[in-house]
């Protein structure tokens, strides 16, 4: 009796073995399984991971080895262009099938469409599959049968057109085939020289399981609170932490989708957090449907008229928004958050972005690529299009004349100074009522809370009203230039 040919399955953005249907595939097709991921090369037009990806990516193909390991599996990892590894491997093990869940990324879906293509010509069978998103980017349609450019009906569609399919529950035991591996510590995704990742260590745990107690966690009693307190960034539990397990695919919408609405049926959830809790998984979705009619969205601008917008090049500016020195204290307790952790609250994210792209009047390109970098949940989808939403120039956006005021925003979003004062602690001792602009108290008390601007602390590098009509300017000056045009 000749036993079954191997199937490959090929991890990329699906790093979990619950609810993975192209694993699953694979196991279903009943002979040995190979569990690769490829650490990719020359695709043009694939963009490198940012170096706390890297270190996520790391800790979780670590976690998912382990996993593979305690089903009897084997994680094989090997580096190089995608098509040559796969007709490698292919003739190594004589593997007959090849499974992987769908990316949404220009280059990569060309690069997947060819690879299927010469798999298929090679008499081997090709699979794709859906384990990224609730929905495909190209199955919402409006009534025109074009993309949503607007989320408000985009989630109105969704909430109307999604119904989550079974859960697949991890395979108990997987058949593996032996072949040669390389080492992941080879790949060097962990800094060294030095090691900058010791807050991103303290404050996360990567991999599956780590997903499954960050949603356990939210839903047995935060989430019910999200509505109130998801713009409270002093507070640890008002956002769930998902977002980087969902970028590496530890945990997949439609697993989080079963367990809000499961819970709500029981009567755990309440409907109204809920439905605001899924909103933002939305987004989500709404960023990649974006990014699928756009590929270039992280270069360009969405709306083509900001292409007249008069940036600033200010690189002095730039490093001290970087660095969180800019002198506003809820800026610079965000920067300096997303330094050490990788991550920053979502509300935080816009006043930042805000304060960058116009109180600076810097490019909103700069400040993408940099969360790009330091960002553990850099999705090549969402970043692109938060950015141009708090800019103007994206989808949906936020309208030209919204200038975020960071000290009304710090005032009202971090009443207690819980935030800043944790990421900002020279300035812990500020009586609250001067925390989010400490350039407006007196000398006496500045000195009193042992403060020293542009010592101890920043000065502001801009003045807010000034920054605020510079903004404005620039902004009427692109619309004046449009209707000229």
């Amino acid at each position: 009796m000749t036993s079954r040919p191997p199937s490959i399955v090929w991890f990329r953005e699906d790093l979990r073995l619950a609810d993975n249907p192209a694993l699953a595939a694979a196991v279903a097709a009943g002979g040995p399984v190979v569990c690769l991921f490829i650490l990719e090369t020359g695709i043009d037009g694939v963009r490198p991971l940012g170096g706390a990806s890297k270190w996520w990516l790391d800790k979780s193909l670590q976690a998912l080895a382990g996993s593979l390991a305690k089903a009897g599996g084997r994680l094989v990892l090997r580096n190089g262009h995608p098509k040559a590894v796969l007709f490698d491997l292919i003739g190594e093990t004589g593997a007959s099938s090849v499974f992987w869940n769908r990316r949404y990324g220009e280059a990569e879906k060309n690069a997947d469409a060819d690879i299927k293509s010469a798999l298929k010509d090679a008499g081997v069978t090709a699979q794709s599959f859906n384990g990224r998103l609730l929905m495909e980017p190209w199955e919402l349609k409006t009534g025109s049968g074009g993309y949503y450019r607007v989320f408000t009906p985009f989630w109105r569609a969704l909430q109307a057109a999604y119904a989550p399919p079974a859960a697949l529950e991890a395979p108990k035991r997987i058949e593996c085939a032996q072949i040669e591996n390389e080492r992941l510590a080879d790949w060097k995704l962990h800094p060294g020289a030095p090691d900058w990742s010791a807050g991103m260590s303290a404050a996360w745990t990567p991999g599956e399981a780590g997903a499954k107690a960050r949603l356990l966690a939210f839903l047995e009693g935060p989430v019910n609170q999200y509505a109130e307190d998801r713009n409270r960034p002093d507070l640890d539990t008002s956002s769930s932490q998902l977002s980087p397990h969902l970028r590496f695919g530890e945990i997949g919408p439609a697993q989080i989708w079963r367990a809000v609405k499961a819970g709500v049926a029981a009567g755990r959830i309440d409907e109204r957090p809920a439905h605001v809790f899924l909103s933002e998984i939305a987004w989500r979705e709404f960023s990649h449907v974006l990014l699928s009619f756009n590929p270039q969205l992280a270069q360009k601008n969405y709306n083509p008229n900001f292409d007249r917008m008069p940036w600033r090049r200010d690189a002095a500016a730039l490093t001290a928004w970087q660095r969180g020195e800019t002198g506003y204290p809820v800026v610079d307790a965000g920067m300096r958050q997303l330094w050490q952790t990788g991550w920053m609250h979502n509300r935080v994210r816009m006043i930042a972005a805000s304060f960058l792209t116009k109180h600076l009047l810097l490019p909103w390109q700069a400040g993408e690529d940099w969360f790009w970098d330091t960002l553990v949940d850099a999705d090549p989808a969402i970043n692109a299009a938060s950015w141009q939403w708090t800019a103007g120039s994206g989808a949906d956006a936020a309208p030209y004349f919204r200038v975020f005021n960071p000290m009304t925003q710090g005032n009202k979003f971090d009443e207690t100074g819980g935030y800043v004062r944790r990421w900002c602690p020279e300035l812990a001792k500020m009586p609250d009522k001067f925390l989010h602009a400490p350039f407006e108290a007196q000398e006496s008390v500045r000195s009193k809370a042992g403060v020293t601007l542009g010592l101890s602390y920043p000065e502001p590098i801009v003045e807010h009203s000034a920054a605020r009509q510079r903004a404005l300017d620039a902004y009427k000056q692109t619309r004046e230039e449009q209707g000229a045009a």
